[in-house]
């Protein structure tokens, strides 16, 4: 029997983190994107420095999933305030989707969120969790299955002449 567990990244997890992201970047991004552009993008959002500077600077908070005590997997949330978090980076390791990895990660995140909002307004209200996705990627369904919805979309120039095409998807979830 196999078990999900996960634990919160520190900045000493930085290296684990770009090392599970390189297991699947390519993959996930092959029938997307040109090589080049994955090569660049991933060098900008996956450097030592970049992911540092999220996690110390920006606070952002990474969740780092284990399947039988192995990472696999990890989410990155950014608080935005108002009652509004970015699910910015949901990535599994390709040996390990379609076994629920990907829905634990977004439960997980949406818990993290809750008790986020709890401690700063416990009183019931909505709570916005967004995220952006490229519109050829096949996660997109996966995301309508976890309960988000399109709601825009947008094209995200990001350097080198390189845009982020992408939806921004949305759900609502009340304390």
């Amino acid at each position: 029997m196999t078990m999900l567990t996960f634990r919160d990244a520190t900045l000493s997890d930085v290296a684990l983190i770009r090392s599970l992201a390189d297991g699947v970047w390519q993959a996930t991004y092959a029938d997307i994107l040109s090589p080049e552009q994955i090569d660049y993008m991933f060098e900008m959002m996956y450097s030592h420095e970049h992911l540092t500077e999220q996690m110390r600077d920006k606070h952002h908070h990474f969740i780092i999933v284990m399947l039988d005590g192995v990472p696999c997997a990890y989410i990155s949330i950014e608080p935005q305030g108002n009652s509004r978090y970015n699910f910015q980076k949901i990535y599994a390791r390709r040996e390990v989707q379609g076994r629920g990895v990907g829905r634990y990660m977004i439960e997980q995140g949406i818990e993290w969120v809750r008790r986020c909002e709890e401690r700063l307004q416990p009183e019931p209200h909505d709570i916005t969790i967004e995220l952006f996705v490229n519109r050829r990627n096949k996660a997109v369904d996966f995301y309508r299955y976890m309960g988000f919805e399109i709601v825009d979309t947008r094209d995200h120039a990001i350097g080198n002449d390189f845009y982020m095409n992408d939806y921004i998807m949305q759900r609502i979830i009340q304390l």
